[in-house]
């Protein structure tokens, strides 16, 4: 298994690295963002976040020449009690880079991957108790379609949610690829990409998490502090574009009162469009064509 980091460049020109400043890498992964903060940090501090102990154990290893840092086995959605705990209040830049990892996706066992027959897993955390299995042989049809709709965008929703129903119990990938199949027949690219999608945003809470997180980060940061976000789906990419919207506008009742300006926000956004990778980038690593960055700067 090779991870290759997206975006890695770009990610690191948004943080703005001071070498002395406290960083936070919400999502560790195969660790080549982290190294690439930790070799511009001098007196500075890494804490970097993952909740995949096989990522941590592979993520040691690069990182083993490095002292200064900290990795944190949870979800990042604690990155500000976690961070607590360790009496940092303030940071001066997180970055959350909200792809799979090369690990989760190559492991047939973890289930995320609709071309192999493996179980119905999909979780990042593996000591949670909520699998895909539990959702697709327990939920009601309503929760199934919205569950697909909603996180997946998949419009034929309810017509799979039905098949699962009447051909409960599933218990392998290829039985809810199958599924797939039978409805989306006539679609472009493969029957089953949005309902896993769905099903793995579903298991993980992936979107609540990524809007608590976001609320958390920009509380923390200092002034000049960096928030970069690199995304792989529309929905995600949403989020993070509308809340850096809402951050950086001024309050309405402040924007009736002289001498107001757009300067009397709290924040700016670095990113007027989303950045993508390079056509060399998405040449040498297929997996890097969906990605945005999207920045936000303190002030």
């Amino acid at each position: 298994m090779k991870h290759i980091t997206v975006l890695k460049n770009e990610a690191i020109h948004y943080l703005h690295i001071k070498p002395n400043g406290i960083y936070v890498d919400g999502t560790l992964g195969g660790a080549g963002h982290s190294k690439c903060i930790l070799e511009q940090l001098n007196q500075g501090f890494l804490f970097a976040f993952d909740q995949d102990q096989f990522a941590i154990d592979y993520a040691k290893q690069v990182l083993k020449d490095f002292a200064r840092f900290e990795i944190i086995k949870s979800n990042f959605r604690y990155l500000k009690s976690e961070l607590e705990k360790r009496q940092i209040k303030e940071i001066d830049g997180l970055l959350l880079d909200l792809g799979l990892s090369s690990f989760q996706i190559d492991d047939e066992s973890r289930g995320f991957t609709y071309l192999k027959d493996t179980t119905l897993d999909m979780r990042m955390d593996q000591s949670q108790e909520l699998t895909a299995e539990t959702i697709v042989n327990t939920y009601s049809l309503d929760e199934l379609a919205k569950i697909f709709y909603v996180y997946g965008e998949e419009k034929n929703s309810f017509k799979i949610a039905r098949k699962i129903i009447d051909q409960r119990p599933l218990h392998t990938t290829m039985d809810l690829v199958k599924i797939c199949d039978q409805v989306n027949y006539k679609e472009k690219g493969h029957s089953s990409k949005r309902v896993f999608q769905a099903l793995r945003i579903a298991v993980n809470d992936e979107l609540h998490v990524l809007e608590d997180v976001l609320k958390d980060a920009v509380s923390m940061l200092k002034p000049d502090g960096r928030l970069v976000v690199i995304t792989f789906h529309s929905l995600e990419d949403r989020i993070v574009k509308h809340f850096f919207r809402d951050e950086s506008e001024v309050d309405p009742i402040l924007k009736k009162l002289p001498m107001v300006t757009e300067d009397s926000s709290k924040t700016e956004v670095l990113t007027r469009k989303p950045i993508y990778p390079s056509d060399e980038e998405m040449e040498q690593n297929p997996r890097s064509k969906s990605a945005k960055l999207r920045a936000l700067r303190k002030k």
